[in-house]
């Protein structure tokens, strides 16, 4: 199966519950995107490998008790990482009305008790939480990004932008007070593209 092998190359150990979750997202996904078009990928093993697997190629990267997934649209990353990793308290931020009903619906039938859906902009939301993980996957550019999520990172905490090819440009504009920790290639099982994930650091004062 596409997704057992993927999570085995992905040296993920998911049990046998998570990988069923997993699987009923994307039938959730399949669902509700007849309706709302949440994502041009309809054929489901291409669902598997550029939804499920390409957000879980992230995870053995990211630490942290708390996660915010900023432009979330249809759970991607957040769901599968809060699937993968229920030990994990995890944030959906989306603006659009839409798509933001869909994670709700999601959230409650997949019984993800370790992740809410916040329906805000992330440019004028305000919360007293802060995230040891700022996660983003189609936000934006790198620059965007991190100014509008940085101001919520937890102290010794990381914003993550998941990139296709090396963005060289997009690491030489970075506002000022941040820094590239590091950037590291991901090889994501069954997709023939590049795949990057930019970990951003705050300096310190």
């Amino acid at each position: 199966m596409v997704l057992d092998a993927g999570l085995e190359t992905l040296c993920l150990n998911l049990h046998g519950i998570q990988r069923e979750r997993l699987l009923t997202y994307l039938d959730l996904l399949a669902k509700w995107n007849r309706v709302y078009n949440l994502t041009a990928v309809r054929d489901r093993q291409h669902m598997i490998t550029q939804h499920l697997l390409d957000s879980l190629a992230v995870v053995p990267h990211l630490a942290g008790a708390t996660l915010l997934d900023v432009g979330s649209g249809a759970g991607l990353p957040g769901i599968p990482i809060a699937i993968a990793g229920p030990e994990r308290s995890v944030a959906l931020l989306e603006c659009n009305q839409k798509k933001a009903a869909f994670l709700q619906q999601a959230v409650a039938e997949l019984g993800l008790a370790n992740a809410r859906v916040c329906r805000e902009r992330i440019e004028t939301w305000h919360t007293a939480s802060r995230f040891d993980v700022i996660v983003s996957r189609a936000f934006a550019d790198l620059a965007t990004f991190v100014a509008a999520a940085g101001r919520l990172l937890a102290p010794g905490g990381l914003l993550a932008a998941m990139k296709g090819t090396y963005p060289q440009a997009e690491l030489a504009r970075l506002p000022d007070g941040f820094r590239t920790r590091r950037v590291r290639q991901l090889a994501v099982p069954g997709l023939d593209a590049a795949r990057h994930l930019v970990l951003v650091e705050r300096l310190a004062p």
